[in-house]
């Protein structure tokens, strides 16, 4: 993959006042179904990010009152991560997934003369990943997590938040008695929540979505596709020959990137 990061990323910068209320911060990354802001200073300068991931490592979804009082007032100013990681937009896209790889995040917001002109993120590499279609594919099996958060579907969701943030996990598998998965519960899901009064009485159905399924057997490219297709950042990993059974594991648009950079990689060959 020869491409530039300008190539792939998405144009355009959302972001949100350093004032605002962590509440007024969910209420946007909903509205746009995103899962990051960046900070403004009262210039318009971009003094860091937030993320959907810093809300829930706030814990405002606290039972306690007095607690959940003192983080609604807290400010995306005081969540926040700084300074925000950036790249060039003439850097290559290779370079880009080994900065995410290497750095541990999500998202890096590009420039062009010192300017922000757009965000790069892991799903918009793994888009332009299942845009080459001349490529060789791994199997889903070959990198998926064997390992993953998983809790019943009458968890309270505070419970489902507390131990994502305690396991760094960005969502839980919900399943059934019988392990069968129901759906997902990530960072996202949990965000109207803190708008929401009674949120402790809430379970993790009322705020999971449709888990969206692929067999273990299948291509790297078709589970690419999927993701694509659906704007999801994870799929749950079924044996087809039993469908309804526990998941065998889970797959991210972060475990795919994760491949793609690795040295012996089909995606490095042509470096």
């Amino acid at each position: 993959m020869k491409d530039k990061v300008k190539d792939c990323m998405r144009p355009g910068v959302l972001t949100c006042r350093k004032e605002i209320k962590i509440g007024q911060v969910a209420v946007l990354l909903d509205q746009h179904q995103v899962h990051s802001l960046m900070v403004t200073d009262r210039d318009g300068r971009i003094i860091g990010v937030i993320t959907d991931f810093d809300l829930l490592a706030g814990e405002w979804l606290s039972a306690d009152p007095e607690s959940l009082e003192v983080m609604r007032g807290l400010t995306a100013g005081d969540l926040m991560s700084s300074p925000v990681a950036s790249i060039d937009a003439n850097a290559s896209v290779k370079e880009a997934a080994q900065r995410l790889i290497d750095e541990n995040i999500r998202r890096l917001m590009v420039t062009e003369k010192g300017k922000p002109v757009g965000v790069i993120s892991v799903s918009d590499i793994v888009a332009k990943i299942g845009s080459t279609e001349r490529l060789e594919r791994g199997k889903v099996g070959n990198v998926m997590s064997d390992a993953y958060l998983v809790c019943r579907d009458k968890t309270p969701i505070i419970s489902a938040a507390r131990a994502m943030t305690s396991a760094g996990w960005r969502s839980v598998v919900v399943v059934n008695a019988n392990g069968r998965p129901l759906g997902v519960v990530s960072g996202l899901d949990l965000l109207p929540a803190c708008v929401d009064d009674g949120c402790e009485e809430m379970t993790v159905t009322e705020v999971m979505h449709k888990p969206l399924t692929i067999s273990i057997n299948a291509t790297l490219q078709e589970a690419a596709n999927v993701l694509i297709e659906h704007h999801y950042h994870r799929l749950i990993v079924i044996d087809p020959a039993e469908p309804h059974s526990m998941p065998l594991g889970v797959i991210s648009t972060f475990d795919i990137v994760a491949e793609m950079a690795r040295p012996d990689s089909v995606w490095q060959k042509d470096f």
